[in-house]
C-alpha cells in the first residue's frame, strides 16, 4: 500500500509540474518572446494540453478564467476616458482594455499546427464542465466568440457525401448520425443513392473532419412518415419522380462547436444547390421530430401558462388534456408506447394533436419551447405540418408520442418568416390554424 501510495503522489507531482510548465509556456506565448516565435511555442502548448489529465484540465480552466482575465484598473481608465472624449482612439483603448488576454492567447494558440482542433477539444472539455462550474461562463464566453468567427460559414466548405467518399468519412457520418441511427453499411449505401443526398461542412483546418451534415430524401410529396425514407430495402426513385427535398436529419459531428452557427447556413446552401441541380423541385421542407413534447406534455398543469394563448384555447386545452389523460388511464407514459397509442380513440388523437400545436405555436419563440422547431422557425421557415404515427420507433414514441412535423423552407419567404419569428409569432399553416381554434 505504502509503495502504491508513493506513485500515486509522484504521478501527481508529476503532473502538478506539467501544469505549471503549461501556463508558463501559456504566459510566454503572450510574451514578446513568444510574438516572435509563436508557432513553436504553441505547438508546445497544444501537445501539453492533450496531455493533461482530466483534473489538471480542470485547473487550467480555472487559471485561465482567473488569471488571463482583463487588468479592471485599465478597463476603468479607459472607460472614463472614453466617457469623457467618446472619439474614436478612446474606443480603441476601450476595446482592447476590455479584451480578456486569453483571447489573444488562443488566437495565438489557432497558429500552431493542429491548433483549431485543439481549441475545439478544449472547448468540447469546458462545455462539459461547465454545468459544475459556473464561474467558467466569462471563459466560455471568449472561446464562442473566437470559434464563431473561425467557422462563419464564409469560411466553410460544403461537400457532397456520396458512396464514393472515403471509407473514413463515410465510417463518421455512420458514427455521428444524432437522428436515425445509421444501421451499418447497407443502410448508409441506400441513403446516398441518387434519390438521396447528403452534404456536409468542412472546415480549412479541419479538411478530414466534417462539422455538421445534413440528409436529404428526393421525393414525390411532403413526407409525412420517417420509415419510408430510411427503410434500406427500398427502391430507388427515378430522377423525374423528384418534385420535394425533404431534410429528415441533421447532426453536429464536433461537440466542441455547440452554439456555433452551422446548421442554419448548410440548410439553406443545400437548398440552393438542389434548385440548381434540380429545377423541378418544387419545394424545400423537413421531417423533423418534437423532442420535448412528452415531456411537456407530462409537466403541464396550467395550459393558460402558455405565452400569449388566449381564453377560448385555454378552455379547448384544458378539455383535450383531460381527454387526453383519460385515454391513457390518467398516466400519460401510454403515448410512448405503440399499442396503446394506436388503441386511443379518434378524439384523444385530436386532442394530442392540439396539445402538441399549442405547444409549438405559442412557446417556440421562447427559451422553453422545443429546441428542434426553434432551430427551424428561427431559420425562416414555417410550421406546415403535424403528421401522426410518423416515427413509431422506442425514440419516436417517447419524445413525441410519434408525432413529427414538416417545417416548410419557402425561399422566397424566409427573412419574413424568421423576422416574425424574432418578434414572438409563428408563421404557420391554416392546418394548424384549425388545430389552434
Amino acid at each position: 500500500m505504502l509503495l502504491a501510495d508513493l506513485k500515486s503522489k509522484a504521478l501527481g507531482l508529476r503532473q502538478d509540474h506539467a501544469l505549471r510548465a503549461l501556463l508558463a509556456e501559456c504566459r510566454g506565448l503572450l510574451s514578446e518572446r513568444g510574438e516572435a516565435n509563436g508557432p513553436a511555442i504553441a505547438a508546445g502548448i497544444v501537445e501539453r494540453l492533450d496531455a493533461l489529465a482530466d483534473d489538471r484540465r480542470a485547473r487550467f480552466f480555472d487559471h485561465l478564467a482567473r488569471d488571463f482575465n482583463p487588468e479592471p484598473k485599465a478597463v476603468l481608465a479607459s472607460a472614463q476616458a472614453y466617457a469623457a472624449h467618446p472619439g474614436a482612439e478612446q474606443l480603441m483603448r476601450l476595446t482592447q482594455a476590455v479584451e480578456a488576454p486569453r483571447q489573444e492567447l488562443f488566437r495565438r494558440l489557432n497558429r500552431a499546427p493542429g491548433g483549431t482542433a485543439a481549441i475545439v477539444r478544449l472547448r468540447r472539455a469546458l462545455l462539459e464542465r461547465l454545468p459544475r462550474q459556473p464561474h467558467l461562463q466569462a471563459l466560455e464566453a471568449d472561446l464562442l466568440h473566437l470559434l464563431s468567427s473561425w467557422f462563419n460559414a464564409g469560411f466553410l466548405q460544403m461537400r457532397r457525401v456520396d458512396w464514393n467518399s472515403p471509407a473514413q468519412l463515410l465510417e463518421q457520418i455512420i458514427r455521428h448520425e444524432a437522428v436515425h441511427e445509421i444501421d451499418g453499411w447497407d443502410d448508409l449505401r441506400r441513403r446516398l443513392q441518387p434519390d438521396r443526398r447528403c452534404f456536409a461542412f468542412f472546415h480549412p483546418q479541419l479538411p478530414d473532419e466534417p462539422l455538421i451534415f445534413v440528409e436529404v430524401a428526393l421525393v414525390p410529396e411532403m413526407a409525412g412518415a420517417i420509415a419510408p425514407l430510411i427503410d434500406k430495402k427500398s427502391a430507388p426513385l427515378a430522377s423525374d419522380q423528384f418534385k420535394i427535398a425533404v431534410f429528415y436529419s441533421i447532426s453536429n459531428c464536433q461537440p466542441g462547436l455547440r452554439n456555433v452557427s452551422l446548421g442554419n447556413f448548410l440548410i439553406k446552401r443545400v437548398a440552393d444547390e438542389l434548385k440548381r441541380e434540380l429545377p423541378q423541385l418544387k419545394a424545400f421542407c423537413t421531417l423533423s421530430p418534437i423532442p420535448t413534447l412528452v415531456p411537456w406534455l407530462a409537466k403541464l398543469q396550467r395550459p393558460d401558462a402558455l405565452p400569449g394563448i388566449k381564453p377560448a384555447q385555454v378552455e379547448r386545452a384544458q378539455q383535450s388534456l383531460a381527454a387526453l389523460r383519460k385515454a391513457c388511464g390518467d398516466d400519460l407514459a401510454g403515448l410512448t408506447h405503440a399499442a396503446s397509442l394506436q388503441a386511443m380513440p379518434a378524439a384523444a388523437h385530436q386532442a394530442l394533436w392540439r396539445l402538441a400545436a399549442l405547444y409549438l405555436v405559442l412557446a417556440s419563440p421562447t427559451p422553453q419551447g422545443d429546441p428542434v422547431a426553434r432551430f427551424h422557425l428561427d431559420n425562416g421557415a414555417r410550421l406546415e405540418r403535424l403528421n401522426a404515427n410518423a416515427n413509431l420507433s422506442s425514440k419516436g414514441l417517447k419524445q413525441s408520442a410519434g408525432l413529427m412535423v414538416n417545417y416548410l423552407y419557402d425561399l422566397v419567404r424566409i427573412e419574413t418568416c424568421h423576422d416574425r419569428f424574432v418578434h414572438g409569432r409563428v408563421v404557420h399553416s391554416r392546418a394548424l390554424s384549425a388545430l389552434l381554434s
